[in-house]
């Protein structure tokens, strides 16, 4: 019995390492489809309003109509955990000061800027 136990031991720590790394990697990709998803919802509510959400208003302007809007259709997400990222840190965003063009992005697995494999930026962005 003790042979069994030890047997299912050392194939759980063998196979665990892989597992971890598999589940990194796929928060990553499910990160990179959330922003752009984002993105799309963006340039949705800039067709509509003529403008993009303003960093005042930011990316819950996709979801809540900012007071006095004109052209507002939404909501362009379908709530606001979208606004989220697989590791539950709000995405960012900002906007070009010509308010031409804006950025989309999480901080990776760390929450801190830089980094790489699962640990890097992520980004969207117009254009």
């Amino acid at each position: 019995m003790l042979v069994v136990i030890g047997i299912i031991c050392l194939i759980a720590a063998v196979l665990t390492p892989g597992l971890m790394g598999q589940l990194g990697r796929a928060r990553v990709k499910a990160a990179e489809l959330q922003l752009q998803t984002v993105a799309s919802a963006v340039e949705l509510f800039k067709s509509d309003v003529g403008r993009y959400p303003t960093e005042q208003e930011g990316l819950t302007a996709l979801v809540t109509e900012p007071a006095g809007l004109q052209g507002w259709t939404g909501p362009y997400l379908k709530d606001s955990k979208a606004l989220l990222d697989p590791w539950n840190r709000p995405l960012l965003y900002t906007v070009d000061p010509s308010g031409q063009s804006f950025v989309v992005q999480s901080l990776g697995a760390d929450g801190k800027p830089g980094g790489s494999g699962v640990n890097r930026d992520l980004k969207a962005s117009s254009g």
